[in-house]
């Protein structure tokens, strides 16, 4: 059996992850939980309950089991990868870390992997408070890529989309468009890369248990598309016009309101042998899944 922990499983690509992996009768899954999100995984995953974020609780928690692949969907600090690099050493042999796009800057090319270096960017400490979100993420990524004893391969998502986005960011502009309310976008043309969520629960899977790789990857769907194009495709489904504004109240900034564009490379990936979805194939057809949830 291949002995496997998830850390944030309970919902959105983690719950996708989960369900991946059930898929396979070889995996023995865990999900290391709060216990505040309910599941639907029944007796077909072990729990053991306990704050990520705490280091005595997650050290008690993982105790002395041996891991073959750790998921870790949820650290966005050095602190905490520090803390995890110390707490699975010896017992795991290989930690997939969810990292993001914003490790890199804005961009008019397509940004590849070694845009960003995390084995050479110098470590700073303290907690997800102390940094942005991208400085965050950034210094994980170092802190696990310099001082990790074990193999580990960080995975660099875009903006995840999908009918279970909790965060509602695609949700947003449908609103807006059907409520004929103003949306905020800085620069329309900007090209974006988007993942859609069982995607990038599959490609997860394959880095961790059907590969040995390690380092950086980038994980997008095939193809970009500009912020104008998304709302096109809104107008088309709703049938009523998007109120595009340079600016506006907070509460009608866009989520994608990128002033640069900001897309990646995925040849690494690709040339390992992975195959992603087509953006221009999924994207329409998950805004009219959407839109009829509202006609409903």
């Amino acid at each position: 059996m291949r002995k496997i922990l998830i850390l944030g499983g309970t919902r959105f690509f983690g719950k996708r992850l989960v369900e991946r992996l059930l898929q396979d009768s070889v995996n023995d899954v865990t999900i290391l939980t709060r216990g505040e999100t309910s599941d639907t995984f029944g007796d077909h995953v072990h729990r053991i309950h306990a704050d990520r974020f705490q280091a005595n609780e997650l050290a008690q928690a993982v105790g002395d089991t041996l891991w073959d692949v750790v998921f870790d969907n949820i650290c966005y600090s050095p602190d905490e990868a520090d803390q995890a690099r110390r707490i699975f050493d010896g017992k795991t042999k290989r930690y997939i870390l969810t990292s993001s796009l914003s490790v890199y800057d804005f961009s008019e090319e397509a940004l590849t992997e070694d845009i960003f270096d995390p084995e050479t960017y110098p470590i700073r400490h303290g907690g997800r408070n102390d940094f942005t979100y991208q400085e965050g993420k950034r210094l994980a990524e170092a802190v696990f890529m310099q001082q990790a004893t074990f193999p580990v391969a960080t995975v660099r998502f875009p903006i995840v989309l999908g009918i279970d986005d909790y965060t509602r960011r695609l949700h947003f502009h449908i609103e807006h468009v059907r409520n004929e309310l103003p949306i905020g976008i800085p620069n329309p043309e900007a090209q974006i890369s988007f993942i859609r969520s069982d995607e990038a629960a599959d490609f997860l899977y394959w880095l961790g248990c059907s590969s040995t790789m390690a380092g950086p990857f980038n994980a997008c769907s095939d193809g970009t598309v500009r912020i104008k194009d998304i709302l096109t495709m809104i107008e088309e489904e709703t049938e009523k016009l998007a109120i595009i504004q340079n600016q506006a109240a907070d509460e009608h900034m866009s989520p994608f309101g990128i002033e640069h564009s900001w897309f990646m490379d995925t040849t690494k990936a690709q040339s390992a042998g992975y195959k992603f979805l087509n953006l221009n194939n999924w994207l329409p057809e998950l805004v009219s899944s959407l839109n009829k949830t509202y006609e409903e």
